[in-house]
């Protein structure tokens, strides 16, 4: 048994005067009651939102996040220390970075990182990020600027890329790649009628060169990466449109390459047609806005990375499919992620950069 609550039935009015004792939150007065509901779209966590009847009879809400209901999607999580990572984040990290995200009121996990429990500020009323539908050059714009606001606080910053926590471990990339080819096999198997064949000869391609994770190449980080920077993961017009973006959903959180964001939400994240519109004017809006936070880099810089950080969509995209929990969105969005991943990567021949960099 955890010392905290692992599910919403077990958040109650006595428990949320305890945490949030001396705190803002209890502003209208103690809670007396709370119900909640779920939102979100995540396979790996599952997340609420919690209206609280305070003394008095005013309201407000909470929102929350707890291990998936799903076994399967938990033991992934748990195998790659998901959870332990988005904890540790919100504890750790995001008070140093310039992004914004929802400040976490409560952030616990259990010593084998199967359980947690994240209470956040609720960010509602806000538009929810939709990988299957995509969306406008306005909402790429302003997750980009937000990949800049991660990235250049953190850009060579010792201290923080260290941390214990953050490091991918060997074991666990020792793993990944013994159980990457099963992965693509079932990924093959489920969506052979359905991915256009020329992107599941780059996905069975991709199955046979597993320096993708290797250890060493990621041994030389260049700032804290989100891991999973796409439109599921963002919430818009945040408060009712008092704010533009927030960025949610750490659990693939590390210290790498820049471009391993960018090059994903370029490729799986926006979809094809909005890269190829926009690509070019993105990439020099990223540029922009890390040179405005003291990072100076050319496109000549970030072009090879970019190109690497297109195929980590397409693993993504393979690897989730096979361990998480099936539901028909979750392969709706697996197949939104590879396709665009996989136009992206064959665009500027990713491949062959991989290749390169054995």
């Amino acid at each position: 048994m955890s010392a905290f609550p692992v599910h919403p039935d077990g958040v109650d009015a006595d428990w949320l005067n305890d945490s949030l004792e001396g705190t803002e939150w209890l502003a209208e007065g103690p809670v007396e009651s709370v119900s909640w509901e779920a939102i979100g779209t995540g396979q790996v966590g599952d997340s609420v939102r919690f209206h609280l009847t305070h003394t008095g009879g005013a309201q407000s809400t909470l929102a929350a996040k707890f291990p998936a209901a799903d076994h399967a999607s938990r033991s992934t999580a748990a195998l790659l220390q998901l959870y332990t990572k988005e904890v540790r984040f919100y504890a750790d990290i995001a008070p140093q970075l310039a992004m914004r995200v929802p400040e976490a009121l409560v952030a616990e996990v259990g010593e084998d990182g199967s359980e947690f429990i994240l209470l956040f500020e609720d960010l509602g009323p806000a538009r929810g990020g939709n990988q299957i539908a995509g969306c406008t050059i306005e909402d790429a714009r302003a997750a980009i600027r937000q990949a800049a606001a991660i990235h250049a606080p953190s850009w060579h910053n010792g201290a923080m890329l260290t941390a214990d926590w953050l490091q991918r471990s060997e074991a666990i990339d020792a793993q990944v790649r013994t159980l990457y080819p099963q992965a693509q096999t079932v990924f093959a198997e489920r969506y052979a009628d359905m991915l256009e064949p020329e992107y599941m000869v780059l996905c069975d391609a991709l199955a046979a060169h597993p320096q993708l994770f290797s250890h060493a190449e990621n041994a030389r980080p260049q700032c804290i990466v989100h891991g999973d920077f796409r439109l599921d993961n963002f919430l818009f017009d945040v408060k009712g449109g008092a704010e533009p973006i927030a960025v949610l959903d750490w659990q693939t959180v590390t210290a790498g390459k820049a471009m391993t964001d960018i090059g994903y939400f370029l490729g799986c994240g926006i979809g094809d047609d909005l890269r190829r519109a926009h690509e070019d004017e993105l990439l020099a809006l990223y540029l922009e806005e890390m040179a405005a936070r003291g990072v100076a880099l050319t496109r000549e810089d970030i072009w090879t990375d970019y190109r690497l950080g297109a195929l980590h969509g397409v693993t993504t995209a393979v690897f989730s499919a096979a361990f998480v929990e099936r539901t028909p969105r979750g392969d709706a969005n697996f197949l939104s992620m590879a396709r665009g991943a996989c136009a992206l990567a064959l665009a500027h021949d990713s491949l062959t950069a991989l290749k390169e960099t054995a």
